[in-house]
């Protein structure tokens, strides 16, 4: 018994390196390629032998036959990610508490409804997200994919009514004894213990609406109103097919502010999902 668990342990183990190498070597190949010199997207050693950061400035200073506005397309994309996630962050927390604490007529066929719709990938919408779009003058305009974020935020509920539901009651019935109303309660109370989740939120709403393609592809069409991931296609599709190390610099920039916040909110982020997760 014991050779056999063994067996399955290191067999686990290396199953789980494996994984962990095809995840981690594209990026660290995306990384170095950044650094190389040149424009070849092929290159005979995984670290290059000459390192160099003008890929980099490029991006920044206007390249010499492109001019490139990069850091146009970054502020478009941070503008847009980081209103997505206000606003959706406060519709899903309001949504689920609602959902959590309050029973009302229609409450079960109405979290039955966004269970459903949740099912389907967001992309099948498309045309008729377009026409919506369309009939109200709000193509090309960075505030349309805000409306189309914010507007499928209350979908993603579940986790956080799951997190809701393992507060007790008792601290509400203790406050609305001492006359403290719903709104006071949900403030004072409810909030300062919901940080986990709503960390949680905030950076699952931040990174969908960072690394969007498909829905910014659709509705943005001029130059300086696109976002980051729609800019970085363009650059190697429309513009030429070898400007590869221009792209993985760029690339390595969109990663920067995900990874930072990943790494300092990972505590309430692993606490906000187990919690939210437990009772639903």
């Amino acid at each position: 018994m014991k050779s056999k668990r063994k067996v399955k342990l290191t067999f686990s183990y290396i199953l789980l390196a494996l994984i962990a190498v095809a995840s981690v070597y594209p990026a660290i190949w995306i990384v170095m390629s950044s650094f190389k010199a040149g424009d070849s997207l092929y290159s005979e050693t995984f670290i290059p032998r000459q390192l160099t950061f003008q890929h980099y400035k490029d991006l920044f200073s206007g390249h010499s036959d492109k001019d490139l506005p990069y850091l146009r397309w970054y502020w478009n994309t941070l503008k847009i990610a980081v209103t997505s996630m206000v606003l959706g962050t406060i519709i899903q927390v309001l949504t689920a508490y609602a959902m959590s604490r309050f029973r009302f007529k229609g409450r079960q066929t109405a979290m039955t409804t966004v269970l459903i719709l949740g099912m389907f990938p967001g992309f099948m919408s498309m045309i008729a997200i377009y026409l919506m779009l369309l009939q109200l003058n709000l193509l090309d305009s960075p505030w349309a994919l805000v409306l189309v974020y914010t507007a499928g935020a209350a979908l993603g509920m579940f986790v956080a009514k799951g997190f809701f539901d393992t507060i007790p009651r008792a601290l509400e019935e203790s406050a609305l004894l001492d006359g403290a109303g719903h709104w006071k309660i949900f403030t004072a109370i409810i909030l300062p213990l919901s940080r986990p989740i709503i960390t949680y939120i905030g950076l699952t709403t931040f990174t969908g609406a960072w690394v969007d393609f498909i829905f910014a592809r659709l509705i943005l069409r001029s130059r300086e109103n696109w976002t980051l991931a729609v800019g970085l296609y363009e650059m190697v599709n429309t513009y030429s097919s070898t400007e590869f190390t221009l792209f993985a610099a760029g690339s390595v920039l969109v990663a920067i502010p995900i990874t930072i916040l990943y790494m300092f909110l990972q505590r309430f982020l692993v606490q906000g999902l187990t919690a939210g997760a437990t009772k639903g």
